[in-house]
């Protein structure tokens, strides 16, 4: 990556996030009850003194130590591609990231460097009023209730389609609560590495009976009780997916289904470097165990282009694993001004097709939600994003707006049509989704199939 293109980047619009606490007050985003604002894109954040290399493939250590005389060292190993460590690595020399960057490029010992970007949240919290219960998202045109701009989830559920626990979907987020009485019945419990304070998988993560939290380096995913009032959004998320069935809160598009956690983002957002991790963490769990992983859950943005992030995602995609992603906040144009991870397509990798579906966000008319994302060439269709009720810590429910929320509903549509159609390949869910939408005026010419989400006849 030439200089040059790194300044690009780095002006390319940061799709702001915000979760109430989980915001800093520069990128939140409050959208008020009943009339959703577009958000202004700000400038991408990226973590202060460090980047993301990748060594040339055939150079290890000693690429390491010529690369300590550039001034950096090695924090640690993301991961390994055709032989070349992925490093997080320390600018020990007072540089900017930028001249740093440009100094490692033109070392010609790296494949790419580039910052380890910050990524935020795609959802904010509406007014407590919003909280009376209604679900539109669930519905369908001929369900009781009924709402045609529904995701037609409890039409599926009337021709028996509640999903299946042997189907896997991974929530790279915040941390979700896992005893919370809507989600406790579909979260995942770890049978390969029991509390034992040994890392009996060898996958390096030592108990980690949940999942993982990336952002502080423990197994505890979910901190809502012991860091503040964390995890709000990753268990607002987790409801939309799976929340179980009559028990009296919410239900999700999957009565049953098992969510893993994949945390990432943490009360000042995540970072690059920990989402390769979370993402990987998946791919590993489906390789090296079998395990029936369909899609992960990816409700957050900002930053520039990463080529170890997309490397990751390629991965995943070998692996079928759908990577799902929300479209953003900003009320932009993806297709002129790219958001990512949403705007990444991995056709042209070694994967051989697109992992990768972008969500834009409707409300219960219908409409693009004003601050929805679009691109008629890189968002694939729409979801209900509005005035969206699910479970929030310490029991509770609660209603957002955003991309965030449009979002796990197609990833619980991807769960659901994997429990119907067993050994389906990730490609095949995709165009599944992808080509059962209803055809819908707002999202024409905005989204590449001009339609919202349909299961109900997945």
């Amino acid at each position: 990556m030439n200089p040059a293109r790194l300044a690009a980047l780095m002006t390319l619009a940061l799709t702001l996030a915000a979760c109430g606490q989980n915001s800093t007050p520069a990128a939140e985003a409050q959208i008020p009850a009943g009339e959703p604002a577009a958000v202004s894109p700000a400038t991408p954040e990226f973590v202060e003194g460090e980047v993301l290399v990748q060594l040339q493939s055939g150079l290890s250590a000693q690429g390491l130590t010529a690369l300590s005389g550039l001034g950096v060292q090695s924090l640690e190993t993301l991961a390994v591609t055709n032989g070349a460590p992925l490093l997080r690595m320390q600018i020990s020399d007072g540089a900017s990231v930028q001249a740093k960057i440009g100094q490692l490029q033109a070392s010609g010992m790296v494949r790419f460097a580039e910052p380890n970007w910050v990524y935020h949240h795609q959802a904010t919290a509406s007014d407590s009023y919003f909280t009376n219960g209604t679900l539109w998202g669930m519905y369908g045109d001929a369900s009781s209730p009924a709402n045609a701009y529904g995701s037609q989830a409890a039409e599926a559920w009337a021709r028996g389609n509640v999903g299946s626990d042997g189907v896997y979907v991974g929530i790279i987020d915040e941390g979700y609560q896992f005893d919370h009485p809507d989600l406790k019945n579909n979260a995942w419990t770890n049978p390969y590495d029991p509390v034992n304070g040994v890392d009996d998988d060898g996958n390096g993560y030592v108990d980690d009976t949940r999942g993982w939290d990336f952002a502080n380096g423990d197994n505890s995913v979910y901190d809502g009780g012991t860091r503040g009032s964390q995890d709000s959004h990753g268990t607002h998320v987790a409801g939309t997916i799976g929340g179980t069935a009559n028990d009296g809160g919410v239900v999700g598009v999957n009565h049953n289904v098992t969510f893993i956690s994949g945390k990432f983002l943490g009360r000042r957002g995540g970072t690059t470097a920990n989402a390769i991790k979370a993402v990987d963490y998946f791919t590993d769990l489906k390789t090296r165990h079998g395990m029936n992983i369909v899609a992960t859950n990816n409700s957050w943005g900002g930053g520039g282009y990463s080529q170890a992030l997309y490397d990751a995602v390629v991965r995943a995609a070998k692996a079928n694993i759908l990577f799902i992603a929300a479209a953003g906040n900003s009320g932009t144009n993806n297709d002129t001004t790219a958001s990512y991870p949403s705007n990444y397509d991995t056709s042209s990798s070694s994967a051989g097709y697109d992992s990768v579906i972008a969500v834009a966000a409707i409300d219960k008319a219908g409409a693009l939600a004003s601050f929805s994302q679009y691109g008629a060439k890189s968002v694939d269709l729409g979801a209900p994003g509005v005035a969206i009720m699910s479970s929030v810590p310490y029991n509770g429910y609660s209603s957002y707006n955003g991309t965030s929320m449009a979002t796990p509903h197609v990833t619980g549509g991807a769960a659901l049509y994997a429990a119907s159609h067993p050994g389906a390949t990730a490609k095949q869910i995709r165009d599944a989704i992808l080509g059962s939408v209803v055809a819908t005026n707002s999202l024409n010419g905005k989204t590449v199939t001009g339609g919202r989400l349909n299961v109900s006849g997945f």
